[in-house]
């Protein structure tokens, strides 16, 4: 199984600088670089400084050179935000500068806060629509010559510029979650990312259930699948029950910007009471301990050798959190001293 870790800069406070939280990202991929992880991936996200992404390739080549080893990938894109022709060759370009380390992860997005801002009137059926015209495109933008008339783009014969340095250009995964997103990538012969988020070992199953039957119907070489889920390794169990709380809270935030519902102000969300987290039984820190890869090294271990004997072939540590830091870092640390060597 292969190892990669998930991550973006994560503004929680007005009060934090966002030049060290970028030079906070950087000491995260360089510990992945020299832990000896495949790859690091970062999102597209605007307005949200939850996640502070607005060009994940820029964030990507920004990174490239800090790091020797790292596969560098966008965790995703919101394909509907951008134009084939710009996508393909914005990814070709980012491959060149890194010299051929760049793979495109590409969705529909989640968040209806993004969709009113950058695209008015734009429902997730549609941006899943876009998406599906986009992504096919990409590897005949960079085979070069390509022309299109489709449902939402149309244009004549065109070529990427620059070409990716790649051989075919940058691998693309596709992120799934119904059994028709991952027969769409499978059928297209793109890799897979799946990300249950809270929701457990039965959706971790039913997620892998969806790619297996995806693979059965496909006649050509068996793509990858990417599972990527919250991960904490925790130094003894009162660390690991901190953590739980740390993650409940994370996802009570999540939960807001997704219904879209709370004032935002200077891309901070209005704050939630204490009240109110607790009142959101769903996201409750024994179900968080429950239901994502947190736990003591051994823990760990022992539920990702769970995905591994279900077929997963990478492992991404989703590292935002709303943690402090240091207790990013001390985890991240854990991981790779502690856990990776259980699986080369």
């Amino acid at each position: 199984m292969d190892f990669s870790l998930f991550a973006h800069m994560e503004r929680i406070s007005p009060d934090q600088d966002q030049r060290s939280l970028r030079h906070e990202l950087i000491e995260l991929a360089k510990m992945a670089d020299d832990g000896g992880m495949r790859a690091i991936w970062t999102g597209e996200h605007h307005g949200m400084d939850f996640t502070i992404a607005p060009n994940p390739f820029m964030s990507l080549v920004d990174l490239s050179h800090h790091t020797k080893n790292l596969r560098l990938g966008t965790g995703t894109v919101v394909a509907p935000f951008w134009h084939p022709v710009k996508l393909a060759g914005e990814a070709a370009a980012a491959d060149l500068i890194t010299d051929g380390r760049i793979e495109v992860g590409i969705a529909r997005g989640a968040y209806s806060y993004e969709y009113e801002r950058l695209m008015p009137g734009m429902d997730a059926w549609e941006a899943g629509c876009r998406m599906r015209e986009t992504a096919p495109l990409l590897p005949k933008l960079w085979s070069g010559d390509c022309a299109h008339e489709g449902a939402y783009y149309q244009f004549a014969a065109t070529t990427s510029a620059p070409k990716p340095v790649q051989d075919g250009g940058p691998p693309v995964w596709i992120a799934a979650r119904d059994a028709n997103s991952h027969s769409f990538g499978v059928d297209n012969g793109f890799n897979i990312q799946v990300t249950p988020l809270w929701q457990g070992m039965a959706e971790i199953e039913d997620l892998m259930a969806k790619f297996n039957t995806a693979c059965a119907a496909y006649a050509g070489p068996r793509p990858k699948i990417m599972l990527l889920h919250h991960t904490y390794v925790g130094a003894d169990a009162q660390d690991v029950d901190t953590a739980a709380q740390e993650l409940s809270q994370f996802y009570c935030y999540f939960g807001a910007w997704f219904q879209n519902k709370r004032p935002v102000t200077q891309g901070l969300i209005e704050t939630l009471s204490p009240a109110e987290m607790a009142a959101n039984k769903m996201m409750a820190p024994k179900n968080m301990a429950r239901d994502l890869t947190i736990g003591t090294a051994s823990e760990v271990i022992d539920r990702i050798k769970r995905y591994e004997d279900l077929g997963y072939d990478e492992f991404s540590f989703w590292v935002d959190s709303g943690m402090t830091f240091a207790r990013k870092k001390d985890s991240l640390s854990r991981f790779i001293d502690d856990v990776m060597p259980a699986f080369t």
